[in-house]
């Protein structure tokens, strides 16, 4: 049994921690702890009721629901029994959800809230194959499909044969499917990447290897786990090394969390760090002209040892004292904000600008970036603390193998990679090729065997002109404006590159009151001139550094933000381009009018 399951990975390691903090959730305002040993008995309990309830080894069993303990204690259960768990963003619609149950075939649901529960009631008569919804926070209901957690825990405890479950632990086999994660679909309907034990576990002990993470550090679980990298990196990683998992309440009180967790590492995509950045930025505007200069001064100081220290060169006396006093003065602040006893960040998900990277790495906080695919559980390549390369996404892992199609498209074979999609055998077929998984990621290599990722295949801009475009690396650049939430880039086939931005408006409504200018309308506020001149200056820095054609002659400030509720991005928060398209294809021609 040992690590070659997750099951068998995580009873190894409660047999090793029993009594020490496992998880802690914020409760009723306070942290709430749960023990290795607490968590395994409520895992043990579940899995025996699900037994109980003909969940055989290769049902699926779906979890609707956000981050908690509980989300976590299903998993464990579930993989416990041989049985494959299906995750659904909690934001998702009922018409998705229902989409994913149906076509996953899942038996049993566990819902997070009463609102979670109201989405799978009203397409329940379309669900035939689902025998019994749990839900998670014990919301009752008179409907008789209905139990709720501690009535699935009350069944397990009285279970005729608690010998069942090491019965069926030890049966697990590596190369069992283990879960079905579905992309996020920017286009068409989500796929089901089939993802087995091995996958996963692969992934887990290599990353562990290359990144030391030690059983005294607490990890900050943020990012959705129905997001594959969250899952193997912070949940399944975090178990693996023995580590305490807290889980953050949302964006909104991640600020407090950070502060009151302490944490020693954590995995997000790049928006929180575009968006801490930001945040820096504004402080240090709002400081008297002297704290500025300080400010900038400190991080030259710290972009001149951050360059020497990636390079593995050594630092100078002279500029080591100089570096002391920045940090003194500046740094150590930024970092006590951090909880003060932070490792690193991790970033993944999407693109991380090479300009982000370098700033936190200039005041001493380290974000490792690296590049997967749900289709990969998740893990291709990365930085790690002992080599890294801002820009890119580090090297690839042990046991994987990576090449570049004649086309720029990375091409990956490795024991990370998925069986397949679910019943889609004509999609498995179209992306694997001889045992290649065709990413869909444009990609290079560099001299020092780094790579970096280009673009999406499909996302390439090609314009009239013939040149090609990326737009991911023109949205990066805009993004690292803190004036700029969010960015489209639009082009194919057209003359030139135009843009859709979306303002962060927190920021530009500080800037409009400086200078005059209402804030009460957004509308009016986006339509003045000199809001305008503002954006045309922030385009032109961002783009300094990029050839004429791919930058953006044109652009339209939106005032609202492109959300998932309104089908313009994903759970992951990438954009959905021909959606955004159709949506704005009145602003769009207007730009390409004149």
């Amino acid at each position: 049994m040992g690590d070659e399951t997750i099951g068998g990975m995580f009873q190894a390691r409660a047999a090793r921690y029993g009594d020490r903090t496992y998880m802690m959730s914020r409760r009723g305002g306070s942290w709430k702890e749960i023990t290795w040993r607490q968590f395994d008995e409520k895992v043990r309990r579940l899995a025996l009721a699900l037994i109980a309830m003909n969940v055989a080894p290769g049902d699926r069993v779906a979890i609707f629901s956000a981050n908690s303990p509980e989300w976590q204690m299903v998993d464990m259960a579930v993989v416990s029994t041989g049985a494959a768990d299906v995750p659904l963003y909690a934001t998702i619609t009922a018409k998705q959800a229902q989409y994913i149950l149906s076509d996953s075939g899942s038996k049993v649901m566990f819902v997070g809230s009463e609102d979670h529960l109201r989405r799978v009631l009203e397409v329940r008569g379309d669900l035939p194959g689902l025998e019994k919804i749990v839900t998670m926070d014990n919301t009752p209901s008179d409907h008789p499909d209905v139990m709720t957690f501690d009535e699935m825990l009350e069944r397990g405890a009285k279970s005729d044969d608690p010998g069942e479950f090491d019965r069926r632990l030890a049966a697990a086999k590596p190369d069992d499917m283990c879960s079905i994660v579905y992309t996020s679909g920017t286009t068409g309907d989500p796929k089901g990447a089939m993802l087995t034990h091995h996958n996963f576990m692969s992934n887990v002990s290599i990353v562990s290897a290359l990144v030391k993470i030690y059983d005294k550090y607490t990890v900050l679980s943020f990012l959705p786990l129905s997001h594959v990298l969250e899952r193997m990196s912070g949940y399944y990683g975090g178990t693996f090394n023995g580590c305490t998992i807290a889980h953050a309440g949302s964006m909104e009180t991640l600020v407090d969390d950070i502060g009151e967790i302490k944490p020693h590492w954590m995995v997000s995509v790049p928006r929180l760090y575009e968006k801490v950045n930001a945040g820096v930025l504004a402080n240090v505007e709002a400081e008297p002209p002297l704290k500025q200069k300080i400010f900038h001064w400190a991080v030259g100081v710290g972009r001149q040892v951050s360059k020497l220290e990636v390079a593995h060169q050594a630092v100078p006396t002279w500029l080591g004292l100089k570096h002391r006093v920045a940090n003194k003065l500046v740094f150590s602040k930024i970092y006590e904000r951090m909880g003060g006893r932070l490792i690193f960040f991790v970033s993944g998900g999407a693109p991380l600008a090479k300009e982000i990277a370098e700033f936190f790495h200039a005041m001493g906080i380290l974000i490792l970036e690296g590049y997967g695919l749900t289709e990969t559980s998740p893990v291709i390549s990365c930085n790690t603390p002992d080599n890294v390369r801002f820009g890119s996404v580090g090297r690839v892992i042990p046991q994987c193998e990576v090449k570049i199609a004649q086309d720029g498209e990375i091409l990956v074979k490795g024991p990370n990679v998925m069986l397949g999609y679910w019943n889609k055998p004509a999609e498995t077929a179209e992306v694997m090729e001889e045992g290649w998984f065709h990413t869909g990621d444009i990609g290079r290599f560099d001299e020092d065997g780094y790579l970096y990722i280009t673009d999406r295949k499909k996302d390439l801009i090609v314009t009239a002109g013939g040149k090609n475009v990326a737009p991911q690396n023109i949205e990066n650049a805009l993004k690292t404006s803190r004036y700029i939430e969010q960015a489209a880039v639009i082009g194919d086939k057209r003359q030139f590159i135009s843009a859709l931005i979306v303002p962060a408006f927190t920021e530009l409504e500080t800037w409009a009151t400086k200078q005059g200018i209402p804030t009460s309308d957004r509308a009016a506020l986006i339509s003045d001139e000199r809001v305008r001149r503002l954006f045309e200056s922030e385009l032109a820095e961002a783009q300094k550094d990029f050839a004429r054609f791919e930058t953006v002659h044109k652009f339209t400030l939106l005032p609202e933000e492109m959300t998932e509720a309104a089908g313009l991005i994903t759970p992951t928060l990438k954009l959905k381009r021909k959606q955004v398209s159709d949506a704005f294809a009145d602003q769009i021609e207007h730009m390409y009018q004149d």
